[in-house]
């Protein structure tokens, strides 16, 4: 008995001489030679061994299969299995799962009456099975051929279908290596992808610091040089007021401080965004920072007429925040929405929190269209005849600063949404 075979022998037919012994070995030799192996063309190579294997052993079926634990699925087949073919099936009870488990050749004269092989499909009786295992041992499938009587095998028969088996299971395993290479390829570009894309944002994020700084340094100078001589003029225009003026001067007065006023909010407002976001972070309930700025808003008359519902968090919703600058979000985000909203009408103020701290501030009003929504937080951008278009600029660098997000929508039905994410904190 040889080694790795399962049966007894004694039901070979031992007859085959060894010219023809040596004949069937040479065919199988030069069938083997005239097969050509592509690597992505697994299936055409294993179908003409599946073809050889079944020509030569003068087996009506012959298959090659692949392992899949407690299934097994076709890869070839010498005769057209039909649609459906390459699904998975269980090969429990089945004379496949005996080659599967004892990783053993097997030969079965006569099924119907070697039962403890397993069954083979209905109509065969006679069956020879080899497993197909790699240089490392792993089994990857097999080749399985049944014959519908019964039959015996010659020790040539079965040396043919274990050459054949050589080159099905070099060829499977090559293409399995091929296709772990391609995958760890796809694998390995697209994490040089993710990480020059991340280096590339980050550089990208480090060159706009530098710009904002370079920038911030060049306002504060510009501010100070218009700041000195506008002192001088506000001074000028305050000693003014002392003068006996008649209406029409004292009325170009009065709009001259008011320019004043404005331009020295507006320098202001510059320095303020063109500065570097530098945070002052404590632990800090957004529900009670959100009450706190509704109380000093609600004295002031454009906001004090208007319906503010507000829906906070049942818990304590904490974050990490400068209390200050994220109480200047608040106030500009739900005085814009007073803003756009007339006399009695409903603003939403809505806190809630999953893995971060959500705030939404929702007004009614005419939906902003998507490409004036896009640009509402670019600076000197404004919807507003007498805005300078840098309070909604500041309130997003403020939130960038505290590791946030701010986004906006807006629709018929709904309104306009101002919604904030800030990381919570513990």
């Amino acid at each position: 008995m040889q080694p790795d075979q399962i049966h007894g022998l004694d039901n070979i037919d031992q007859g085959i001489g060894p010219d023809q012994s040596n004949r069937l070995t040479q065919t199988t030799l030069d069938y083997l030679m005239s097969l050509s192996f592509r690597q992505g063309d697994l299936q055409k190579y294993l179908n003409d061994i599946a073809h050889g294997v079944a020509e030569l052993t003068a087996m009506d079926w012959s298959v090659v299969t692949l392992s899949l634990g407690d299934f097994s699925k076709v890869l070839a087949s010498n005769i057209d299995l039909g649609e459906g073919a390459d699904e998975p099936y269980p090969i429990h009870g089945s004379v496949v799962k005996t080659v599967i488990q004892t990783q053993q050749l097997l030969t079965v004269p006569d099924a119907q009456n070697d039962p403890q092989y397993g069954e083979t499909p209905e109509g065969y009786r006679a069956y020879l099975g080899v497993p197909l295992k790699s240089p490392t041992g792993k089994l990857l499938g097999t080749i399985c051929s049944f014959h519908k009587q019964p039959r015996t095998f010659s020790p040539e028969e079965i040396r043919c279908v274990e050459l054949f088996a050589e080159r099905a299971t070099t060829a499977i395993d090559n293409f399995q290596l091929y296709q772990q290479q391609l995958t760890f390829n796809e694998t390995l570009e697209a994490e040089v992808a993710k990480r020059t894309a991340e280096l590339r944002a980050a550089q990208t994020q480090l060159i706009e610091k530098e710009r904002l700084a370079a920038i911030g340094e060049f306002t504060s100078m510009i501010v100070h040089e218009i700041r000195n001589p506008l002192t001088t003029v506000r001074m000028g225009l305050n000693a003014l007021k002392a003068l006996d003026l008649g209406d029409r001067d004292r009325t170009r007065l009065s709009l001259a401080l008011e320019e004043e006023n404005r331009l020295k909010q507006l320098l202001d407002e510059i320095l303020q965004y063109a500065k570097p976001q530098i945070l002052e972070t404590t632990r800090c309930d957004l529900n009670q920072l959100v009450n706190e700025t509704l109380d000093a808003l609600l004295e002031q008359p454009d906001i004090a007429d208007r319906v503010l519902t507000v829906d906070l968090a049942d818990a304590p919703v904490y974050v990490a925040c400068d209390r200050n600058k994220l109480k200047q979000v608040l106030i500009n985000l739900i005085s814009n929405a007073c803003e756009a909203v007339s006399q009695g009408e409903k603003i939403i103020i809505s806190l809630s929190q999953t893995s971060q701290a959500c705030l939404t501030v929702q007004n009614g009003g005419k939906p902003i269209p998507p490409e004036t929504l896009a640009r509402l937080t670019q600076p000197f951008f404004s919807t507003k005849s007498s805005g300078n278009g840098l309070g909604l600029a500041i309130v997003k660098r403020i939130i960038d600063a505290h590791q946030g997000s701010l986004t906006f929508t807006s629709t018929l039905e709904t309104g306009t949404t101002a919604t904030v994410h800030l990381p919570a904190a513990q």
